[in-house]
């Protein structure tokens, strides 16, 4: 296959409904939008403000490697034989051969951000330049309205538009995190202080600097210190890094542990209990927040290769410190007041620069459903509840109508660490579209992990299907030597 011809459908009547409209178009949507395009039955839009599709284009920091096989491209691990999947851009780009040589299972972050606007750029029914401004309920119509706004090559409002739609996915992305103590900073205009996402856009700024620290001991802290170390001289590096976590801590990746990005976990964590989900998401920061393990030997590779002639490099590293308050020296300088977190001691930081590698947040749902908000359904932490199909469970004065908003990479506190994750892209944009087209559309597979995550394994259910009761027989016995339990659970479906 080659490169598909954009094929765009008839626009519609104003007045006529859509079926989905999308809002935000980064990898999930995206991805969703290639998984919907050969589906003729359904009339989809998409809508982005930005002009074009860019992926974090402040960290693709040359030799920098997305965390996840190539196979976790926009559609492959739902459907490998669409023509929107990375080795179909290969091969239209006539480079299978060289990929094929170069035997790397992980890409370059910079190539999958050029694959993603590939599909883009070639994919119908998206349209940049779009905001969507609010989003709200038509009882007399039973439908959804989408209002935007169009925005010229300036970002400037050029026309509004209305749209109505049976259902709306939403796929607005994160936002860069900056921790309260370090707002100051940013907002003032002076001495350097970027968050992570503008990197590559200020570092020619960054490196006329006298001393600069990064802040955040994640995997773009560790990548923009190693970019910054090997463009520093020798002795004179000038680099402080810290961060909250107790080391410099490798992601946990094996193979095992990565069955945590599977939908077999992803239906188990959504089937325990909020406060249980709320207790183990904040202990298994280790399998997303961690650092690779290849970019952790490379910083050492560097330090190391400092000492050669008989002295330490001039950099720091600090792990277990936080950011107490900050402020500015004059107009020159930086402080920075720390805390040891395990030595309970305090100091102070004068820097020229700061990268805040503080990472990402998802964006607030409650800003473009704000409409929609007497008709959401909340969780005991006020979030809003997502059912395992990924949809917003809302009032049934709009469900009954067989209308839905669904999410994509909104989810964690409901389906897991794995909602972020690009693995998982092309199976959540799968089953969105099952259950939208009410069968399967796309043929998921039942288990994906060796792991069981539970006594009673978690089966996927067809949207809209009854649920079965599956009372338990226990044929367990004692073993009268050891006082252990041994034998099987038998499950009896009614």
């Amino acid at each position: 296959m080659t490169t598909p011809p954009p094929t765009t459908p008839p626009h519609p009547a104003t007045d006529t409904p859509r079926d989905l409209v999308g809002i935000g178009i980064g990898p999930c949507n995206l991805s969703l939008a290639a998984l919907a395009q050969p589906l003729t039955e359904l009339d989809t839009v998409f809508y982005e403000q930005r002009p074009r599709f860019d992926w974090h284009p402040g960290l693709l920091i040359d030799g920098a490697r997305i965390q996840v096989p190539f196979l976790a491209d926009l559609v492959t691990l739902a459907d490998p034989t669409s023509p929107w999947s990375f080795l179909n851009y290969l091969k239209a780009h006539h480079r299978l051969y060289p990929f094929y040589f170069a035997e790397r299972f992980h890409t370059h972050r910079a190539e999958y951000d050029t694959y993603c606007r590939w599909v883009a750029d070639n994919l119908p029914g998206l349209h940049f330049r779009h905001h969507a401004d609010a989003v709200r309920w038509n009882p007399e119509r039973d439908l959804f309205e989408v209002d935007f706004t169009q925005l010229d090559t300036d970002g400037e409002a050029e026309a509004l538009g209305r749209t109505h739609t049976r259902n709306i996915v939403l796929g607005i992305g994160t936002e860069p995190h900056i921790p309260d103590a370090l707002r100051p900073l940013v907002d003032t205009p002076g001495v350097p202080v970027i968050h992570a996402t503008d990197y590559l856009a200020h570092r020619d700024t960054l490196l006329t600097a006298g001393h600069i620290t990064v802040v955040g001991s994640g995997q773009s802290g560790a990548e923009i210190f190693l970019d910054l170390l090997r463009h520093r001289p020798t002795g004179r590096e000038q680099l402080h890094w810290i961060g909250r976590t107790d080391a410099f801590a490798p992601m946990e990746y094996s193979k095992l542990g990565l069955e945590h990005f599977t939908p077999d976990y992803t239906r188990y964590f959504h089937a325990l209990p909020e406060n249980t989900r709320d207790r183990i998401a904040g202990a298994q920061w280790q399998l997303h927040k961690g650092i690779d393990a290849d970019t952790l030997a490379a910083i050492h590779d560097e330090l190391y290769r400092r000492t050669l002639h008989n002295a330490w490099p001039d950099a720091v590293l600090t792990p277990g410190v936080r950011v107490r308050t900050a402020g500015r020296i004059a107009t020159t300088k930086i402080e920075l007041h720390l805390e040891h977190i395990q030595q309970n001691t305090r100091t102070r930081l004068t820097t020229d620069a700061v990268v805040l590698a503080t990472g990402h947040r998802e964006r607030p749902l409650d800003r473009i459903l704000a409409g929609l908000d007497p008709y959401i359904r909340r969780d005991n932490s006020e979030r809003p509840r997502i059912d395992e199909h990924f949809r917003l469970v809302l009032d049934p004065s709009i469900t009954a109508t067989g209308c839905n908003v669904y999410v994509q990479n909104a989810e964690r506190h409901t389906h897991g660490v794995g909602a972020p994750d690009l693995g998982l892209a092309a199976w959540r944009s799968a089953t969105i579209l099952n259950t939208l087209t009410a069968k399967e559309t796309y043929p998921l597979p039942t288990r994906t992990a060796f792991t069981t995550f539970g006594l009673e394994p978690s089966v996927p259910r067809q949207a809209g299907a009854p649920t079965l009761h599956t009372p338990t027989i226990d044929t367990t016995s004692i073993d009268t030597t050891t006082g252990t339990r041994r034998g099987t659970f038998v499950r009896l479906r009614d």
